[in-house]
């Protein structure tokens, strides 16, 4: 795990960045390596595609089994899956045999009010 991955107390900072907009005043350290972390974890274009995949479920929430049609074998699946966990940008919750992911409640509006030219 990288240095830099965000533990459960950062994850649920994430909204304290939400509405302040990249250009509107310097990021500190912290929040940088924040959503550096975030951003390091979607430049990869198969995370990309299957953090897409969970956001657009109805329900936010999709089975691996539902999403692992990717291009990549099911342990790469996995690995790319864990980094999006261990980046705060995915929960993820056992049933049974299968695991079930959505996106971290805040990731969204989080992003899209710091890329927003404007307050949210």
């Amino acid at each position: 795990m990288s240095n830099l991955a965000l533990d459960s107390t950062n994850v649920n900072a994430t909204a304290s960045w939400c509405c302040q907009p990249l250009g509107r005043e310097e990021l500190s350290a912290a929040d940088s390596e924040k959503i550096a972390v975030m951003f390091k974890a979607l430049s990869d274009p198969v995370r990309l595609r299957l953090f897409s995949k969970i956001a657009a479920r109805p329900g936010g929430e999709a089975c691996v089994c539902d999403i692992q049609d990717v291009g990549v074998s099911q342990p790469t699946v996995s690995h790319h899956l864990r980094k999006l966990r261990e980046a705060g940008l995915l929960e993820s919750e056992r049933r049974a045999s299968w695991v079930f992911y959505r996106v971290a409640p805040g990731v969204l509006s989080a992003m899209a009010g710091l890329l927003s030219p404007t307050t949210c």
